[in-house]
């Protein structure tokens, strides 16, 4: 039901995969993907407030479709609302910018009109968007916990299961390249092969060594095996390994992201400066233990 003059904000994280593999199933709560991926501290920032025509969705201040989003609005409320999202991400770089979209407003929604549902419903809802209008496949998930996040089997609660690589909180440096279409890749059966066989195999490695520096190594082979790097990223990934550092692409997004590793926080800023601004975002936890890579 919807109450006059009421406004809802809600934040949801950026989340960058390292790698993944793609489970279809044909009931969208057990589609998705598992791998594992960082949680980040910028995200989307979404204000809903009910309107009398029809519902806009703005981001940055200017319209958009935003079919993802759309479809969990459509959901969740059967009257127009206006929705304002703010990003701190880049969009359709391999940051979840749509999951954020969808998640966000979920949350927002339900503050707004007290539509009573949990936080596993509000998943459900993003997750469902996201997988049926082809934008992503397990970043709302991802972006549930912090940290990173483990993927270990697909879809949402209480399909999708999830687990945590241990760690401190550490920065992530990124360089946006360019763009890839997700849809467009997930919709490419040889590609699709391929990067499941990778997927699986990363995981099952990263299970029996559950670390930072683990992740990133495996999230870099994952990356070569595929091959959906473009030239420029893999110099960029090759510059951070000269300095030691460990870098890797952000799936799925013409974008490298690194952690400093053996080298330090402007060796690894120095490397990437060449090929674009580098972006920075804090990956949290709970555990404030010397950092073990």
């Amino acid at each position: 039901m919807s109450t006059e003059g009421s406004v809802g904000r809600a934040f949801a994280p950026g989340h960058i995969t390292g790698f993944f593999e793609i489970h279809n199933d044909p009931l969208p709560q057990k589609r998705g993907s598992t791998g594992c991926g960082l949680v980040l501290d910028g995200g989307i920032e979404t204000t809903v407030s009910e309107c009398v025509d029809m519902t806009e969705i703005f981001l940055d201040g200017i319209p958009v479709v935003a079919e993802t989003t759309r479809a969990v609005v459509d959901k969740l409320v059967d009257f127009p609302v206006k929705v304002s999202c703010t990003s701190s991400i880049p969009i359709g770089c391999g940051f979840g910018a749509s999951a954020a979209g969808a998640l966000s407003v979920a949350y927002a929604l339900n503050e707004a009109f007290s539509l009573g549902l949990t936080s596993n419903q509000l998943l459900e809802t993003a997750h469902v968007a996201e997988v049926t209008n082809g934008s992503g496949m397990g970043d709302v998930e991802g972006q549930s916990q912090g940290g990173i996040p483990i993927r270990l089997s697909a879809g949402c609660p209480p399909y999708g299961k999830l687990d945590r690589v241990p760690s401190p909180p550490f920065e992530i440096f990124c360089v946006v390249l360019g763009e890839l279409s997700t849809g467009s890749i997930l919709e490419d059966r040889t590609i699709m092969n391929e990067i499941n066989s990778a997927g699986r195999e990363a995981l099952r490695s990263l299970l029996s060594k559950p670390t930072l520096k683990n992740f990133m190594l495996l999230s870099k082979q994952f990356t070569l095996r595929c091959g959906l790097a473009s030239e420029r990223l893999l110099d960029a990934i090759e510059a951070v390994d000269a300095i030691g550092g460990l870098s890797s692409q952000a799936m799925l997004g013409d974008t490298v992201f690194a952690f400093s590793g053996a080298a330090s926080r402007e060796e690894v800023i120095g490397s990437l400066k060449e090929f674009g601004d580098v972006i920075t975002y804090n990956v949290g936890s709970c555990n404030r233990l010397p950092l073990n890579v």
